[in-house]
């Protein structure tokens, strides 16, 4: 019968250790749960740390899970079941708020549109299955940069340059966005891509509650604000969507 591998183990119940109590541990905390010296504790955080499983909090030089398992633990989803999981809801959608509705997952630094619902008129349209978009000037890049670690690290790398003179690029003034965004359940992009246009979107969660995509309806400025507001019925539309989405994929109510 074949070994175990002692050192994967011990990296194993480090990663388990990390996913349960608390969100960052120390060194010491680690070493004394799993009965190991603090440098043999170390030399696998290392290394964990180097395959980016693990980070390492500056301030405090405590631990927590790092983005690269967030990668490998969302790729399960298969982006043609979000597809199909989301069919119902984004065509409902689109018939309720009178706009065209946008599904989009983090790719290549920015945000792949995988389904793409007409808006319900008689008017010209272009479908957009297979775009790029921006994570950080469109509202569905916005809410996959708040809640996903993988996309906000990008997000704060890439060049964020301007599309217009309302997009935002400086890095303090992004942060706050996010917290705005995830403060409020939703993202908006008020003609900070493209002249005219605003677009509002919302998070897709699966049944571990892990941020897989999100969704949003985009039109003109004049249809989704009011007063210089974006609509609250439409906002609220948009969240009710990516929330019917999510259950659908196994996540709790919320």
């Amino acid at each position: 019968m074949a070994r175990n591998i002692q050192s994967l183990e011990r990296a194993a119940a480090m990663l388990r250790l990390l996913a349960g109590g608390e969100r960052r541990l120390g060194l010491s905390d680690i070493a004394s749960a799993l009965g190991l010296a603090k440098g043999t504790a170390h030399g696998i955080l290392r290394t964990l740390q180097l395959e980016g499983f693990v980070e390492q909090d500056e301030a405090s030089g405590r631990y927590q899970l790092g983005a690269e398992l967030l990668r490998l633990g969302t790729t399960y989803l298969d982006v043609h079941e979000l597809r199909a999981r989301a069919l119902v809801w984004t065509d409902d959608l689109a018939r309720s708020s009178g706009e065209s509705v946008h599904l989009g997952v983090l790719h290549q630094h920015g945000v792949l549109i995988v389904h793409h619902v007409f808006r319900p008129d008689d008017s010209r349209q272009v479908l957009e299955i297979g775009a790029m978009q921006p994570l950080h000037s469109t509202a569905l890049g916005k809410v996959l940069s708040a809640y996903d670690p993988v996309a906000h690290s990008e997000a704060m790398e890439a060049d964020r340059k301007p599309f217009t003179d309302r997009t935002v690029c400086e890095s303090v003034a992004f942060e706050q966005v996010l917290d705005l965004t995830r403060a409020r359940g939703y993202a908006a992009d008020v003609e900070e891509t493209w002249e005219g246009v605003a677009s509002i979107a919302a998070p897709i969660h699966d049944r571990r509650r892990m941020p897989v995509g999100a969704v949003g309806i985009t039109g003109a400025v004049e249809r989704l604000g009011r007063d210089g507001e974006l609509r609250p019925e439409l906002i609220a539309a948009v969240r009710d969507c990516a929330r019917a989405v999510s259950r659908d994929l196994g996540a709790a109510r919320f």
